[in-house]
């Protein structure tokens, strides 16, 4: 990255389309690294067609895709012009495998293209993509779309995602590029892999590899990282555990505090100096959405911030305008709060959601839904007595998952968050029974930036907004920065 001007800020890649081509465009072109989240991408395609495609930017995208015999493959089977009756489900979502179907993968490839693309359209500005690194079985085809519509940046977190250097750097070069997905109970190595020449045979273009940041919330996991130069990241991401979303959970035994959190300690904190001392640019993430914690970041040594809160609740953000709405009433009231849900996630990793009536974090909305997993982004894959690969989760019908192997004790608390987050952008399954999906939202537990933007601003706040305040106590010869030696 040497020679590189590296972000001052990087907006978070937040939830399912939260962080959405919209925000991640609005984020670069003011000079920072604007992030599309790169989860479900595929089913934010095919629902956002399947809405008719309001403003034609899905279908002006996809005209610009490599293939397009394999783009008109995708509007012939999911765009509804004029969208679909409000009362009529989308088609069902193309399950992800360790061996998916060319249709998945298509679907793929063209969800994260378009919304890259999307991204990047118009300006010079640099964009990057968030992946989850739970979500494995997804990463290859989603990486290669992401790539062919020239992203700059990936992120990742969520887990240890030591083999990502390399898959981008095959993918990047047009070879297969493979992942080893964790399976449990796995007596041999299981990976899933795309060959781009496969997908896209002579339609494939010449490609450049993005630059790979690893998101980690401890010093010995970054040093890990960097000792190898094959899983080497070209920087860090280091994330507290009040970020949003997924974090870490504490390091030792599992302590619960009175309000039913992790309790995280001094085992739990980076240490900044030995991070800073590989050699990598970093940036600080969890409670960095101040002017003044974005000196700090700079003072400590890193090359600025991670920040989501702030632009998970601007005017450009994919949440609805009434869950949006919902947010910024409850924190003007001084209501709003995040909890630390340890059980919320499939992934059992800890997950933040916003207390927000008539979502699922509250426990009779909790309670009336009806489980089910459709989506499937999160379960696990587990290898039968037979050495076969089944798939669970741990928010399916408890009778379906222990017949696989789970237990109840497993589901306990378990929220739908594939369903939920897709109805946080208003792409919700909309159920034959009459239901329709309810949401869960998630927000960083430190929300005083929040508070004094809204403060300085009561009809809210645009990306842009947020950019310049957050770099308001930053000296424009510091905005941005040189990268670090390599």
């Amino acid at each position: 990255m040497r020679g590189h001007e590296l972000p001052v800020v990087i907006q978070g890649g937040m939830g399912v389309n939260v962080s959405s081509w919209q925000l991640a465009r609005a984020v670069s072109q003011r000079g920072q690294l604007g992030v599309v989240s790169g989860t479900a991408l595929d089913a934010v395609l095919a629902r956002g067609l399947q809405d008719g495609d309001t403003g034609g930017h899905l279908r002006r995208a996809l005209a610009a895709f490599p293939d397009q015999a394999m783009a008109e493959r995708i509007l012939e089977r999911y765009f509804i012009g004029g969208g679909r009756a409000a009362d009529t489900p989308y088609r069902p979502n193309p399950t992800l495998t360790l061996t998916p179907s060319r249709g998945v993968v298509e679907l793929s490839v063209l969800g994260n293209f378009v919304h890259v693309w999307l991204a990047k359209e118009g300006h010079d500005g640099q964009i990057g993509i968030n992946f989850l690194e739970k979500i494995q079985m997804a990463t290859p085809s989603a990486a290669l779309g992401a790539i062919l519509a020239g992203v700059d940046y990936v992120l990742m977190g969520a887990g240890i995602p030591r083999e990502v250097p390399r898959l981008l750097t095959d993918l990047a070069a047009g070879h297969p590029g493979t992942l080893t997905v964790n399976v449990h109970d796995a007596t041999r190595t299981h990976t899933t892999t795309i060959d781009p020449v496969t997908v896209l045979g002579a339609h494939l273009p010449v490609l450049t590899r993005p630059r790979f940041l690893a998101i980690v919330s401890l010093h010995s996991l970054a040093g890990y990282l960097y000792r190898d130069e094959t899983i080497r990241p070209d920087g860090f991401v280091v994330e507290g555990p009040s970020a949003g979303g997924h974090s870490a959970p504490p390091r030792g035994t599992m302590t619960l505090d009175e309000e039913g959190q992790p309790v995280y300690g001094a085992r739990d904190e980076a240490n900044l100096a030995a991070i800073a001392k590989l050699g990598l640019p970093f940036w600080l993430a969890g409670a960095m959405g101040t002017p003044e914690q974005v000196a700090q970041a700079r003072a400590a040594g890193a090359a600025g911030v991670q920040c989501g809160t702030l632009f998970a609740l601007c005017e450009e953000s994919g949440l609805t305008t009434e869950l949006r709405g919902a947010a910024l009433a409850e924190l003007a009231a001084g209501t709003l709060t995040v909890r630390n849900d340890p059980a919320a996630s499939p992934t059992g990793f800890p997950f933040k959601v916003a207390s927000l009536p008539g979502t699922l974090a509250d426990d009779d909305v909790y309670a009336a839904r009806p489980r089910l997993c459709d989506l499937s982004y999160l379960r696990e894959p587990f290898e039968r007595a037979n050495g076969t690969v089944g798939y669970r989760c741990a928010a399916e019908p408890l009778d379906a998952y222990v017949r696989k192997g789970g237990t109840i004790e497993e589901t306990v608390g378990r929220k739908c968050l594939c369903n939920a987050l897709m109805a946080d952008v208003g792409l919700g399954q909309h159920r034959k029974s009459g239901y329709d999906e309810d949401t869960a939202v998630t927000l960083g537990q430190d929300l005083d930036g929040a508070r004094r933007l809204l403060a300085a601003r009561p009809d809210g706040w645009t990306a842009t907004e947020a950019v310049d305040w957050l770099l308001s106590r930053t000296p424009a010869s510091l905005t941005p920065v040189a990268s670090l030696p390599a």
